[in-house]
This record gives structure tokens, sequence and C-alpha cells, in this order.
């Protein structure tokens, strides 16, 4: 070993969320950590998040909340790590928090609420947690001890090597696929990645939705296949000029493939909205059905939907097969916004090559891959940052 090579017990290569909990678990066993990042500042999606609040967990965390290729790998370290236990860290630094819909805990303050404490956490000791920014990683290679790497800011070796540094998302926060590459050169397959909790793009007929630009709406939204996974997901939908967005079609999104098509039903709390043009008599033209669709929409999706989505005649069939149209109305998607605009990286490592409790690799000794990075993807509302920080502890604790 070169004689300026520095030696760790541990190197975690990312400072985000996981990079930074597994660091401080670590340290407070004992262990001397390298934390490393390509980025000039630690925690720069946690800055960002939740619109600057963090939405740091969600109180109703459990495995059915996450996507994989394997639905049951997360569920160890989501035991071992629960909402409850990051809310006692939280709550012990003194920060005040509140909740949102559906279990969302945001900060009342600001985001860096949560960085600091986690960078203060990784001062507890009685190890020690070195942090370097602007650090490139060059080469990662195998040794007789663990692990040696060349960076940018020097040369380091360890015995044990922790990758959190994410996924695609959001390219211009810093996001790469280094970590795949990682996992691919020790042997690790990787499911593809995919943008995930990302707006949808409409094109061809369903481009006149943009006209629409800034209607929002509560929607069930549906996506996926019976032969990989389904789920449907009550909340909002946003018009936008591109597509479609909003915390409905954001959930959906993860679950929909090019070529799929994404239903929604338009009202889930009316399943009658066109009973009044059926009664005896009744007045049946656009007019009428702009009227009844009025009561439950908003006006201007009232009138689009009038327009382009009525009955194919005004008999009593025709519009009950319209009222059926409407609560499971089929949109088409011809793509994602892309990482861009993707809150996170749905795919990843390929949790069959690592151990649950651990996240250590089976085939590698030493080598460990949390967060995001990981083949496990949580729904909108804090159930990633919960992945984070369980994954995170699971692989601190075994170090």
């Amino acid at each position: 070993m070169p004689t300026d090579m520095r030696k760790f017990d541990a190197v975690v290569l990312g400072a985000g969320a996981a990079g930074l909990m597994c660091a401080a678990v670590a340290s407070q066993r004992g262990r001397r950590v390298l934390l490393l990042d390509r980025n000039p500042q630690p925690g720069r999606k946690i800055l960002i998040s939740g619109g600057g609040r963090c939405n740091f967990t969600n109180l109703h965390c459990t495995a059915n909340n996450f996507l994989s290729e394997n639905l049951h790998f997360a569920k160890s370290a989501l035991a071992l790590y629960q909402p409850r236990h990051f809310l006692e860290l939280v709550e012990r630094y003194g920060i005040a928090w509140h909740e949102k819909t559906l279990g969302q805990l945001f900060c009342d303050g600001s985001s860096r609420q949560i960085l600091e404490m986690l960078l203060a956490e990784c001062e507890r000791g009685p190890g020690s947690v070195e942090l370097v920014l602007d650090a490139r990683v060059r080469t990662v290679e195998s040794a007789a001890s663990g692990f040696r790497l060349e960076t940018g800011k020097g040369e380091f070796a360890a015995g044990a090597l922790v990758v959190a540094t994410g996924g695609l998302s959001i390219p211009k926060m810093g996001a790469t696929g280094f970590g795949y590459d990682l996992a691919r050169q020790f042997g690790l397959q990787i499911v593809d990645p995919r943008p995930a909790l990302v707006p949808l793009l409409l094109g061809g007929a369903e481009a006149g939705w943009s006209s629409l630009a800034g209607v929002s709406t509560e929607v069930v939204a549906e996506a996926g296949s019976k032969a990989r996974s389904k789920a449907k997901f009550r909340e909002s939908m946003l018009v936008t000029h591109r597509g479609l967005s909003g915390p409905a079609i954001l959930q959906a999104s993860s679950y929909w493939r090019p070529g799929e098509e994404l239903l929604v039903d338009l009202a889930p709390d009316e399943p009658n909205l066109l009973a009044a043009l059926l009664q005896p008599k009744a007045r049946r033209d656009e007019a009428a059905l702009k009227q009844a669709l009025r009561t439950a929409l908003p006006q201007r999706l009232a009138s689009h939907l009038a327009e382009t989505a009525g009955p194919q005649g005004w008999s009593n069939a025709a519009l009950e097969n319209c009222e059926r149209g409407l609560h499971r109305f089929a949109f088409h998607p011809v793509g994602t916004e892309g990482f861009d605009k993707a809150e996170v990286t749905a795919g990843g490592v390929n949790t069959d090559g690592l151990q649950a409790r651990t996240m250590e690799a089976r085939a590698v000794p030493g080598l460990f891959f949390i967060g995001e990075v990981v083949d496990v993807t949580g729904h909108l509302g804090g159930f990633n940052f919960q992945w984070a920080w369980a994954s995170a502890v699971a692989a601190g604790r075994a170090l």
C-alpha cells in the first residue's frame, strides 16, 4: 500500500440521506468512516425536498408502499428502523414538525434542519466521520483487506465500501449512474432504471388536454399490469401544458410503462354523474351534459369532457356507457418528463444480490448498497426517505 494512502474502516460513497445516516450510525459504533461526495455540498436533495420543508417520513410506512422486483426485500430493514425511530431523532434535536395528509411528516421550518441534524449525528462518535466533498472517484478496486479507491482528493483504503450514490433522477443535482457501474463491476445485476414519481406526457389526439393547463381535480389513477404489479391512487390530478401531473399521476407513473394505458376515475365520489339526464323527460343535449358534469368537476374540465368524451347518442344505453367511461377514462401517455423531473429512480441494483438484513452484497463481502441506488422505490409522501434511513441503519450496524 502506498505510504500516502489513507486507511479507514469504511468508505461511504454519497453524502445524501442514506450516506449521511449510514456514516453516522457506523461512527457511533466506533468506526472510522470516510464520507465522499462528488458535489460541493452534502444533502442537496434533502434541501429541496418537500418544497424546502423535507417530507422526512410517513407514519404509515410498510413494505406495501414500495416497488421492487422482490416486494418482500424491504421488509427486514423497514422493520429494523421504523418511522417512530426517525421521529424520535427529530424530536431529540428539537425540530418542530407537522403531519399533512396520509401520514406525511414535514419540518415546520426548513429542510436544512434535517441536514444539520444528520451532520451533527456524524460528530457524535466514538468513531469519526471525515466528509470530503468535490471528490470524483476514478477507480475502485478489490484489495486483500477490502477496497482501494483513487479519487480526485487522494487515494483511500477501507475494509468496507458502502454505495449510497442514488439514482439518475435530477441530473442537475449531480445524479449519475456511477452506483450502477460499480455494481456491475462487482458482478451484481441491475434492474433497468426508469423515471418514477414523474409527470406523464400526452400527445396525438390527447394533446388537446394542454388547453386545460392548471386545472386540478381529485381522481383515482390506476396503472400497471397484473403480470407485473398494479396500483390505484386517490389524490389530485393536475393538467399541465405537456400532459398530466399532480400526486395521483406521479404515484401511478411509477407503475406505468410505455405503451400502456393510464386509467382515471374522474369523479370517484359521484358514481351517477349523469343521473339527471336519465330521468324521464329530462333534457338530453350537450348543454345538459355540461351542467351535469359541472356538479362534480371543475368547469373547464366539464366543458372539455362534454365536447370530446360525450355519449354516442342520447339513449339510456349511450349515457350509461359514457358514465362508465368517465370512471375508467383511458389516457395513452406517450412518455414521461424523464429523469430531469422525476423525484426518484425506479429500478437499480437487483436485490437478489443483496442480504436483506444488512444490504451487503452476497458475493462480495464488505460491499454494501443502500438508498435509491437499490431496486426499492417508495410511493410519494416520505416513503423514499424512510427507505434511505432504514437501509442506511441496516448497513451502518453491520459495518
